[in-house]
């Protein structure tokens, strides 16, 4: 089979594919979007306030 044979056997496999994923609503995808991005800000936040108070221990420390 030649590149372009298979380029077409792999695009229509993957056509069908795409159809049996069942796919999120809209509310969903979003209810969940917000989910991580709320953690992901939370964990920076306390990432970051350890990383200050540590910080401001090993420097009054030295």
């Amino acid at each position: 089979m030649n590149i372009f044979k298979k380029l077409k056997k792999y695009m229509s496999e993957v056509r069908s594919e795409i159809k049996k994923v069942s796919w999120p609503s809209r509310k969903v995808a979003v209810k969940d979007s917000t989910i991580i991005v709320v953690v992901s800000l939370a964990t920076a936040a306390f990432l970051g306030g350890m990383d200050y108070a540590l910080n401001g221990i090993i420097e009054n420390l030295l």
